[in-house]
């Protein structure tokens, strides 16, 4: 069997290789075609020109996929439509110093979602904006409440006169899959440790159980009352008038309006004024000026002013004294892992390589995870003590969650950084394991055999659960929680006892996680690279290298041929479009990965903490 596997994973591996190698291949084609018809020079940033800031997608800490699948189904329109923070705030805050740029325009409608926290730090490079006297103007057709979080912030926010600005709280809701297992027959195994530890119930029950609502009701409020103390602010509104628009909408509030969504947003002082797209780019030409073409207002969209700040900044040379950042987003996975997902083996052979990069003097670790895989977050935890034993500190800079195993990565660091709205914490430890004899029996399939020992083929799935089996894997939960609550007692230098009393799968928002002693400091990605480089005493002028694994020459040729593709087929009114997003696919991305991660009843660190 060992044999027929290696050959299966040998074939799977070729013909991946061969995959990416059609991809490039039609990628090089595809660019020559278009080349031939357009050229596509680096992007010219005129004069007094207003700076588009159009997020697509999802706010995300680092762009998901391999990079040459990611080039070529970006020139397809296949690829996940995402934007990365940092990218943002780069253009963002290089604008406010630019003498080119006289203001910013937020075109916010193809922002589909972020977490608090990464909406907190976007919303500061705002400010910092702002405070340069340049103007930011906001207008849409449709706000969401993200996507109005950020319009906020603006000097003038508008809205079409027919749009609308819905805002409707945080929730927090879970699909749960017993009734559909009950169905088919199955049996999903589950052995945990923590009497919070609410992931397993999405295959053990068929709705919330106390402990988890009560829990999530203290970190959601937390996260509600953040954002709307956060947009009162930025409107000089009190938080109460925020609470009032949305429970006052289905209770005749729309009726003082005729139902008119948008008198209702600028009655409610959300909005300072209606105006369709037209007369709001008559408004912000009086600031930018018109184009040679006479329609809207000069401007330069963020994407190409990131290409020019790139060009730009091309030759200048490395440092010799820096703060090295790696992001560790998404699940945690066992081996390699392309963006998207924390691999064990490659955020580890990063790590190691840091320690051997002398321009690299401290490290802030971005972390944006609900965790995963017991043994890939072990293997990250040991090369962060390699670093600090080579005499280089790390500093975790905790994004919108990093719990159960984001935590677990966290806990060794020097120093951990944390938003007051980050989700955090949900220290326990379970693991599953389906058995599906119910269901075969159905089919009339039936199993019989013996084996040598106790455990002989207990890890079927075709068998029903072999007690002793059951046993190997409580104790080894049981195993892995108290590993969990022991190594972050010693980094806290805190009792076992008192650890376990805070832990138990226990999710906390940042701010009471610094209360609870699991969080030194509350700040940003900014703030985590200051005290980085503070402890590691580097000098006043040092610099920050955003480290990511190096590109082999096909990958770094692709995502070349992308850009280039992307823009020609942009100028010449070819870009297709993107799919949807099916409201499905979160819930069974996660118990994909769950199942993957937690394969032949492996133990698990991850958090279902996703708050919409």
């Amino acid at each position: 069997m060992r044999f027929v596997g290696k050959l299966l994973k040998g074939i799977w591996r070729a013909l991946d290789g061969v995959r990416k190698v059609l991809h490039l291949i039609v990628l090089l084609v595809l660019f020559a075609i278009l080349l031939a018809v357009s050229q596509t020079p680096l992007p010219f940033v005129p004069d007094g020109a207003a700076l588009v800031v159009a997020p697509s997608g999802a706010l995300v800490e680092e762009l998901t996929g391999d990079p040459v699948d990611r080039a070529f189904e970006e020139v397809l329109g296949e690829g996940r439509a995402e934007t990365r923070l940092r990218d943002l705030r780069e253009v963002i805050e290089a604008a406010a110093d630019d003498g080119r740029i006289s203001s910013l325009v937020l075109d916010l409608e193809n922002l589909q979602g972020a977490g608090l926290p990464q909406l907190q730090e976007l919303g500061q490079s705002l400010q910092a904006f702002r405070a340069s006297g340049k103007p930011i103007y906001a207008w849409a057709a449709w706000y969401d409440q993200r996507q109005y979080y950020l319009a906020a912030l603006a000097d003038e926010v508008y809205l079409d006169p027919d749009g609308v600005v819905l805002i409707e709280g945080f929730d927090y809701f879970r699909q749960y899959l017993k009734g559909a297992a009950d169905k088919l027959g199955a049996d999903i195994h589950v052995f945990k440790v923590g009497t919070h530890k609410s992931a397993p119930d999405t295959f053990t029950r068929s709705d919330m159980s106390p402990e988890n609502r009560a829990e999530s009701r203290a970190w959601v409020t937390a996260l509600w009352e953040a954002w709307k103390e956060d947009v009162a602010e930025a409107r000089e509104l009190k938080p109460a008038a925020l609470q009032a628009y949305a429970d006052d909408a289905g209770r005749g509030g729309l009726r003082e309006v005729d139902g008119d969504l948008a008198q209702y947003a600028l009655t409610r002082s959300l909005v300072d004024g209606l105006k369709t797209r037209e007369q709001f780019e008559s408004l912000v030409a009086e600031v930018a000026g018109e184009p040679e073409d006479g329609y809207g207002f000069e401007s330069v969209g963020w994407r190409a002013y990131l290409s020019v700040l790139k060009s730009e900044h091309a030759l200048e040379r490395k440092g010799d004294a820096n703060v090295g950042v790696v992001v560790a987003a998404g699940d945690i996975m066992d081996g390699e892992q392309a963006p998207g997902a924390v691999g064990g083996e490659t955020l580890s052979t990063l790590l190691r390589d840091l320690r051997e990069d002398d321009s690299i003097q401290a490290v802030v670790l971005r972390i944006d995870s609900p965790g995963g895989s017991m043994y890939a977050s072990e293997q990250i935890r040991r090369e962060i003590r390699g670093l600090q034993q080579a005499g280089k500190p790390v500093v975790a800079s905790m994004s919108s969650v990093a719990a159960s195993g984001g935590y677990y990565i966290a806990a060794p660091a020097d120093l951990i950084v944390a938003a007051p709205t980050t989700i955090t914490g949900s220290i326990g430890v379970f693991a599953l394991f389906p058995t599906l004899e119910r269901t075969l029996g159905k089919l009339g399939i039936t199993l019989d055999g013996f084996g040598t020992t106790e455990l002989a083929g207990a890890g079927r799935l075709d068998r029903n659960m072999n007690p002793a089996f059951a046993q190997v894997l409580q104790s080894s939960v049981e195993h892995a929680y108290r590993k969990f609550v022991g190594m972050v007692a010693e980094e806290r230098n805190r009792d076992f006892a008192e650890v376990d009393g805070i832990a138990q799968g226990k999710v906390w928002s940042g701010s009471d996680a610094q209360a609870a002693g699991l969080v030194d400091r509350l700040g940003n990605l900014d703030d985590a690279i200051a005290l980085a480089a503070e402890l590691g005493q580097l000098p006043e002028d040092y610099g920050v290298d955003w480290v990511q694994p190096e590109l082999s020459w096909s990958e770094a040729l692709a995502l070349r041929l992308e850009a280039g593709t992307a823009l020609t087929m942009r100028h010449l009114g070819l870009e297709p479009p993107r799919p949807a997003v099916a409201v499905m696919e979160p819930a069974l991305r996660d118990v994909e990965n769950l199942l993957l991660m937690g394969r032949e009843g492996r133990p698990v660190y991850w958090c279902a903490c996703r708050v919409r």
